[in-house]
């Protein structure tokens, strides 16, 4: 999804899940990719003869006049579509006795792999929002001197890809073996496994997209040696963001490393909306003449087309309001940015209105 499908998706989701019905009347059904529509068409008459039943009569015509928009809406499909299908229909009327029978018809940006028909007081949302959830990828690295874990971390989905063991003895064995010199052979076999695991991570992080850092974890002080000297190649190195004192190992490891890496994590989102913002306000102070704020003016350079990058406010501005200049940035291939005031730039931003505009020249007014 781009910028603008991501935010019409959101807001779309955060829709749904602000109605409440007055009672277990408002329909999901959840259609996995290539799963048979004339099966779930035949399950939703089915549900048509069991809500008969309800005693309630405002409930039961409520349920009943949802599953018939459900129906009709399936007709319009021949099978699924390649990622699914979600629809929700309800009445979402907030006063009682007035009828507000909507229906949502929702192709999801990801395939669907969840099949499902709930009658709740709400929407089942929660499939779909797991799809927008940020999936940018982090390395995971336990390491510690018997044993090493690899894995990643994509939005909040962990998996274990890698485990090498190093083969290093706890104790020496009788034998006449000198405790230095038992010392020596461990050491030489740890920076072998070192080396090892360096080889490793190099295979499984160099070339993968869209990774935004990598986190350590292990016992004091062998991720520290690791680091020093495992020869992990210098554009690796340079991403690790998080070193974290780990005792466990495997899955459990990973969870924990994930766990304590939480706010380095929430830090490099963060990142993302303050890199455009600073740009902004660099330019506001340096180049104002390619640099334009305010929804009149900002409309105008759009018109115009001397925008270069778009950024705009959730948190200032409204839906309607978003929609409309996304359009107009549309027209003439400018990149947009959503931000919101979750930083102290972003208050800033929308202290000035939550539009602003980074010229592609200069313009003077």
């Amino acid at each position: 999804m781009d910028e603008k499908e991501r935010y019409e998706f959101e807001e779309t989701l955060k829709e749904l899940e602000s109605y409440r019905g007055r009672h277990t009347e408002l329909i999901s059904v959840l259609i996995p990719q290539s799963f048979t529509i004339h099966q779930v068409a035949k399950q939703i008459e089915d549900e048509k003869g069991t809500a008969t039943n309800i005693k309630s009569n405002s409930t039961r015509k409520n349920v009943l006049d949802a599953l018939e928009k459900i129906s009709r809406q399936l007709k319009m499909f021949k099978q699924s579509p390649d990622n699914g299908l979600a629809l929700y229909a309800g009445n979402v009327s907030e006063v009682e006795g007035k009828d507000d029978l909507r229906i949502w018809t929702i192709i999801p940006p990801k395939p669907l792999k969840v099949r499902a028909y709930r009658c709740d007081q709400t929407f089942l949302i929660e499939p779909l929002k797991e799809m927008i959830e940020t999936k940018d990828v982090y390395g995971l690295i336990l390491i510690e001197r018997k044993e090493a874990t690899i894995g990643l971390l994509e939005g909040k989905s962990i998996k274990l890809i890698d485990t090498l063991t190093s083969g290093i003895p706890s104790k020496f064995k009788a034998g006449g073996q000198s405790s230095q010199r038992f010392h020596r052979i461990t050491e030489g076999m740890a920076k072998e496994f070192f080396r090892r695991v360096a080889d490793a991570v190099k295979k499984y992080f160099f070339d993968l997209k869209n990774l935004r850092g990598i986190l350590v974890g292990g016992p004091i002080p062998t991720k520290e040696e690791f680091l020093e000297e495992g020869n992990l190649v210098t554009a690796l190195k340079e991403k690790v963001i998080a070193i974290k004192d780990i005792g466990d190992s495997g899955m459990p490891g990973l969870k924990a490393l994930v766990e304590a890496s939480s706010d380095v994590l929430q830090e490099q989102e963060i990142i993302k909306q303050k890199n455009i913002l600073d740009e902004f306000f660099r330019g506001l102070n340096k180049t104002p003449d390619k640099t334009s704020y305010g929804e009149k003016e900002v409309e105008q350079r759009l018109n115009e087309g001397s925008v270069e990058k778009l950024i705009l406010s959730k948190t200032a501005l409204s839906r309607e309001k978003i929609k409309h200049f996304e359009e107009l940035a549309k027209k003439t291939s400018v990149k947009v940015y959503l931000v919101s005031n979750e930083t102290a730039e972003g208050v800033q931003f929308d202290n000035i209105g939550g539009i602003g505009g980074i010229l592609r020249y200069s313009v003077y007014s």
